[in-house]
């Protein structure tokens, strides 16, 4: 027999040391029920196994839940973020979940993809998420402190489609397998890589990681360490 879906996720929510409320354990494994039952029509993901789902896909959006809560801080209440190039709302629906506080946007070209985070987040009571149907580098909204992304495209494209989109001590929250350096030393100078994180995904054996990047405002210089947490203002650029 295999594995219930809820005691896997409660196993890799203890290896991450993430504490999961009920209500939130419930939208995971709603969302996993939607994303199964919305892929049989609209192919959102080549993964149709929903235990391969579990790993493959909520694993490794969960194990950037505690670096990203690491980087806001006390701060974070009213804070935005942006999931470019979305898809069915990877990592921008697992963020939402987990942080109730946090103003989550998924915004991607596909109306298909948009559609469903916007009925996964009505239908599973996420109400601090919004899928939005756009292109990134077409999106008007107020600045955003985290842009994240998970499978968009490389570091450079990504920064180039949302500079307009991120607050002036806003930061890049990019999830890539292997360390990528060709990537890294394809980015333009203006853009300082921080940090570069090692994520251990519980259940998975490829290699993952963070990487963190801020635009460099004015004479500020590149740093080893974050740059304070603040969340913006509406006229933050």
């Amino acid at each position: 027999m295999s594995e219930p879906l809820h005691v896997a996720l409660a196993e890799i929510c203890a290896q991450l040391a993430l504490e999961v409320s009920p209500e939130q354990n419930r939208a995971l494994i709603g969302y996993l029920a939607l994303l199964q039952r919305w892929n049989a029509t609209y192919n959102l993901t080549s993964v149709r196994d929903p235990a391969q789902m579990l790993t493959q896909h909520l694993a490794d959006c969960l194990a950037v839940i505690a670096p990203l809560r690491r980087r806001l801080g006390a701060a974070s209440a009213g804070c935005r973020v942006l999931d470019v190039g979305s898809g069915g709302g990877l990592p921008g629906f697992v963020i939402a979940a987990l942080n109730p506080e946090l103003s989550v946007t998924c915004v991607d070209s596909v109306r298909k993809k948009a559609a469903f985070v916007t009925q996964a987040a009505a239908e599973l009571e996420v109400g601090n998420l919004r899928g939005v149907h756009s292109r990134a580098e077409s999106l008007q909204a107020m600045p955003f402190d985290v842009v994240t992304s998970r499978a968009f495209g490389s570091l450079a494209e990504l920064v180039k489609v949302s500079l307009h989109l991120i607050s002036r001590r806003g930061v890049w929250m990019a999830m890539k397998g292997k360390v990528p350096e060709a990537e890294l030393a394809a980015l333009p100078r203006q853009i300082q890589v921080f940090h570069v994180e090692q994520l251990l995904v519980p259940r998975m054996e490829a290699p993952r990681c963070l990487v963190w990047m801020a635009p460099m405002n004015g004479t500020d210089t590149p740093s080893l360490k974050f740059p304070s947490p603040s969340c913006h203002s509406a006229d933050d650029r």
